[in-house]
């Protein structure tokens, strides 16, 4: 049974991921000294979707394709791009700079890190995605950074998110404004059935604050 990988994902998983040509020039060199014909490299993200996302890649000689992968032809070699990963790789970019010392191959992937959900999504799941699209990116501004602790159903007030603040937000003189006008608008306005956002962060403890 062949190994090679196929390219029959559907349109909305093509990878919109680009290997700059001064990379492909590096990899061409690279995998030139492996001295293995049709040699390419295979390219994934490990813990998709969370804050220890990392996007990896590895050779893939011909005997190690998996069937599965999709596979992206350039000129001088093959690149194997690991399906469930596809959608965060979504705009990445892999480049290669020279520098004094050589240079150096780079792997932004601005996707990587965000959660994706589908329609079957738990509520959790629907926060945190939104929390890390939308909101933490805004908060990272300012050195700051916000997760869920919790969701609870509150006999009084309804539906309760429960977050957490962190980095820059910690203890910051301007977290309730940033709570109320900023995180919990926006969470209400994907996810109308959320009643109220609290925060449980310790607050005393402000050394790293962005407004004290």
């Amino acid at each position: 049974m062949s190994n090679q990988a196929t390219n029959s994902t559907d349109a909305d998983q093509i990878p919109n991921m680009i290997i700059t040509p001064t990379a492909q020039e590096y990899l061409k060199d690279l995998l030139a000294k492996q001295n293995t014909p049709g040699i390419g490299v295979r390219i994934f993200v490990e813990s998709p979707g969370t804050a220890r996302a990392e996007c990896c890649m590895a050779y893939s000689a011909p005997e190690d394709v998996v069937p599965t992968d999709y596979k992206q032809d350039y000129p001088d070699f093959p690149a194997f791009i690991d399906t469930p990963s596809i959608p965060y790789l979504k705009d990445a970019v892999i480049d290669y700079n020279k520098d004094r010392f050589g240079g150096q191959l780079t792997f932004k992937a601005p996707n990587s890190k965000v959660p994706r959900v589908g329609p079957d999504a738990s509520i959790e799941e629907r926060i945190a995605y939104v929390l890390q699209a939308e909101i933490n990116p805004g908060l990272a501004s300012h050195g700051g950074n916000c997760s869920l602790l919790e969701v609870y159903e509150d006999k009084e007030h309804g539906l309760t998110a429960v977050l957490q603040f962190g980095g820059g937000c910690q203890g910051c003189s301007a977290i309730d404004l940033t709570l109320k006008q900023g995180v919990e608008t926006t969470l209400q306005s994907h996810i109308p059935e959320l009643a109220r956002v609290i925060d449980k962060t310790d607050h005393t403890q402000n050394d790293g604050a962005y407004m004290k």
